[in-house]
């Protein structure tokens, strides 16, 4: 490789984990007066805040550490989803859909609902630079109907997208989200009376849908000078149409930490867990869980089927690109879990037992993981 590609291929990796941007959010908009983890200017995980490598020490070994199948050779596979089969599901059921990372499609008993929706190409402030799709997505965005609602679960690139809020937020009733994310809403446009934003342990209702903002493990900003001037957070979703609630839980982003065994005792136990999967790595350790740790935080919040995301869309991590789905159904199955892995566009029916599919090992140019 000669120099040019390589200082090429390093900045791609720089801005991966960087994601840099000039403007910052500002903590003076936000109304946290009486949140025990907010000291006035900054939020901070509790009960203690994560052991945190230096910042320029995490830099050195993300530009020189060399990778393996950071990305797949091909374009992976995807379940074209069509809106006249998505609006056709029985509305006695809650279905949910894989769009891409950690960006998920929910039906709730005929509720429409986003979580952390990235459409755009690449997971990053740019256009041009910054980690690119892995995929098509697959929906037709600009064909999209109205939507009943959008919960963000921090403000991170691969998590809250600019171009993607400007794009469909006219066609959002609500969006759902946590202390401070409400001000770049604003700035991209979305109408303040459309905007809930929450504290942990805080929950809002809307026509027989419960949503309640949990303690994570992780941190938060968009740009050199912002870090955790906005909150992050877990998620409980829960469905109270029918007789017998349906509930979910959406981890986000997070490390393991005894939190998870507090939400589950809490709220538990879950119909279905959707965990962060994907981007860990020993020297950021206590922001992002690896698989063992995955399995265990779906154990600890009394789960009864799995889903694993923030993987297989965008190239953020040192590992191989398939590792984290492969590692999980290795540990899963091991454990004696019910794990669904759909491919991106695939219906699953929240309650039913899970298909096995391990679709990503077509793409594979090593072994399977021996279970």
């Amino acid at each position: 490789m000669n120099l040019f590609k390589l200082i090429r291929s390093d900045l791609k990796l720089l801005f991966s984990f960087f994601f840099v941007l000039s403007t910052a959010a500002s903590s003076t908009d936000l109304l946290v007066e009486k949140s025990n983890h907010f000291d006035g200017k900054h939020f901070f995980n509790q009960p203690l805040e994560p052991d945190m490598q230096s910042a320029w020490k995490v830099w050195w070994y993300y530009f020189t550490t060399p990778r393996v199948d950071a990305v797949p050779q091909n374009p992976l596979p995807i379940q074209k989803l069509e809106w006249s089969t998505w609006h056709a599901l029985p509305a006695d059921k809650v279905h949910i859909v894989r769009l891409g990372h950690s960006s998920l499609l929910l039906n709730l008993h005929g509720q429409q609902w986003l979580i952390d929706p990235v459409f755009s190409e690449r997971a990053s402030p740019l256009s041009f630079i910054g980690p690119k799709r892995f995929h098509p997505l697959p929906i037709d965005v600009d064909n999209m109907p109205m939507i009943d609602g959008v919960i963000i679960s921090h403000d991170h690139y691969d998590h809250l997208d600019a171009g993607t809020i400007k794009r469909i937020h006219p066609k959002v009733k609500q969006f759902v989200t946590t202390l401070g994310v409400g001000k770049i809403l604003k700035d991209f446009g979305v109408p303040a009376e459309k905007i809930k934003e929450l504290d942990w342990h805080q929950s809002a209702s809307y026509a027989g849908l419960k949503l309640t903002a949990e303690p994570a493990q992780h941190f938060s900003g968009r740009g050199l000078f912002d870090r955790n001037t906005t909150l992050w957070a877990s998620w409980v979703i829960e469905s109270q149409e029918n007789a017998d609630p349906v509930k979910i839980f959406y981890s986000s982003d997070s490390g393991y930490f005894d939190g998870f065994k507090k939400i589950g005792a809490k709220h538990g136990p879950f119909d279905l867990t959707l965990i962060d999967t994907g981007a860990w790595d020993k020297m950021w350790a206590s922001i992002h869980m690896n698989p063992e740790e995955s399995v265990q935080t779906h154990l600890d919040v009394q789960g009864k089927v799995m889903m694993p995301v923030h993987n297989s869309t965008f190239d953020l991590a040192l590992h191989p690109w398939y590792e984290p789905l492969e590692l999980v159904s290795a540990i899963g199955a091991r454990q004696k879990i019910l794990l669904a892995t759909p491919m991106m566009g695939e219906i699953y029916v929240v309650g039913s037992v899970p298909s096995i599919n391990p679709w990503w090992r077509n793409h594979m140019r090593q072994q399977p993981v021996a279970q």
